[in-house]
């Protein structure tokens, strides 16, 4: 018999530390519902589970930016949607001013609501978020100076700028039946001022309407620089433009590069000698569209958005300019297009053209990137829900399971200490022993 050390109840009394301490660990399990609760419980699984928590945070942040960013093209689509239907009103107002029903009164009420209009996109050229302007251009991602440019996809691939007016065919090859002594009808407008002129077609070009233009005002197209094959010229990233389908074509740029060259629109036109417009032969001289648009030397002013839970997942957003002036209705003198003539109401109406294709593809631009973002944010938010559910799977605590480990233990503990108190009860016959 062992009298300084008591073994038997030692043993008992580890049994039932082990017990408590197990019966405390499920305790903790219970309470915090996580399986892994310190490094100490599982190490491995413990760093696995906290490189899952930074992800998921991270692509909840990235999907916060993303919703962030489709908010922030929301407002600028607002702007351009205001823009487009101000053009839709005044191409509606020019074509009334120019019939020869409008008075001249009724031009000069037209053209008030010109420039109160004029005023009103660029207001809408101005709106923010978060402090920063959206459609001033400031927005605009990095571009070369380039010189505007048109291109004429309706005349014929064998039309040459050498080739007479006379001899003019569609692109199907039917003549346009242009005579000697009909009229041609020129007029553009330029800086918010539309200039026009007329002459006899007799057996002059194609590049001689573009040299007649020029006599009206300087050097506004660039004739020398005139092509008639599928090269159109270099857009502002440097890349060379070509026709989309890479047959010979008509091009003219204007006569400067830069905004400062830009000419809001042209039309040509031709009268027989009756006095009646040649809308046939018209509808294809008059199909000049622009394949190079004006633009100034510039940093990229575009805001990059971070969608991504990694470095450089990010989407850039790139805006134009839509104030007046860069849409072709005001003049760097502030003067807004004039619609107070016929003939200026006329070139007016080719101009508004130009200018709601510009604005519509700034629109479709946006609506494109705010598309994408919803697949973003779709994305991302399936991401985050799936390791969750991983992360759920490793630190998380089968509750049913350590409720029933609980259970156990508290069972095991309880009969270790009564075992424990049976055992030390029957200690006394040894002190009975000594007595006696």
């Amino acid at each position: 018999m062992m009298i300084n050390n008591y073994v038997l109840s030692l043993g008992m009394l580890n049994t039932m530390n082990q017990h408590a301490a197990s019966m405390a660990q499920h305790m903790r399990r219970i309470s915090t519902g996580l399986r892994i609760n310190s490094v100490a419980d599982d190490p491995a699984g413990w760093a696995i589970g906290q490189r899952m928590d930074v992800r998921i945070r991270g692509l909840d942040a990235a999907s916060r930016n993303a919703q962030q960013s489709k908010s922030l093209l929301k407002v600028a689509e607002g702007g351009i949607s205001s823009t487009v239907d101000i053009l839709r009103t005044l191409k509606e107002k020019a074509i009334e001013a120019a019939s020869d029903t409008a008075t001249t009164t009724d031009r000069q009420t037209i053209q008030k609501l010109f420039d109160q209009y004029a005023d009103q996109i660029d207001d809408d050229a101005l709106v923010t978020y978060n402090g920063k302007y959206l459609l001033d251009g400031s927005r605009a991602g990095f571009s070369q100076e380039t010189a505007q440019a048109f291109t004429n996809r309706q005349l014929g691939t064998g039309t040459k700028l050498s080739t007479r007016l006379t001899d003019l065919k569609r692109r199907d090859g039917s003549a346009l039946n242009i005579q000697s002594d009909d009229t041609v009808q020129v007029s553009y407008v330029k800086d918010g001022k539309t200039y026009s002129a007329s002459y006899s077609v007799k057996d002059t070009t194609v590049s001689d309407i573009f040299s007649q233009m020029n006599a009206i005002h300087g050097d506004v197209f660039d004739v020398a620089g005139m092509s008639d094959t599928s090269e159109i010229g270099v857009d502002s990233g440097g890349e060379a433009v070509h026709t989309v389908d890479g047959e010979p074509a008509i091009s003219v740029r204007a006569g400067g590069k830069g905004t400062d060259g830009m000419i809001s629109g042209f039309t040509i036109g031709i009268c027989d000698s009756h006095g009646q417009m040649k809308k046939s032969a018209n509808s294809v001289l008059d199909a000049f569209s622009e394949s190079i648009q004006a633009k100034d030397s510039r940093s990229d002013g575009s805001l990059t958005m971070q969608i991504g839970a990694d470095a450089n997942q990010s989407m850039k957003i790139s805006l134009g300019d839509m104030s007046s002036r860069a849409l072709g209705l005001r003049g760097k003198d502030g003067s807004v297009l004039n619609v107070t003539t016929r003939e200026g109401a006329n070139a007016a109406m080719d101009v508004l053209d130009k200018a709601l294709e510009k604005a519509l593809d700034q629109q479709t631009s946006v609506g494109a990137m705010s598309s994408r973002l919803d697949y973003t944010i779709s994305n991302l938010t399936v991401q985050s829900e799936n390791l969750t559910d991983a992360k759920s799977t490793l630190m998380d605590a089968n509750l049913a399971r350590e409720m029933l480990e609980y259970t156990k233990e508290n069972v095991l503990m309880q009969a270790a200490m009564a075992m424990l108190a049976q055992n030390n009860a029957n200690a006394g016959w040894f002190l009975k022993l000594l007595g006696s």
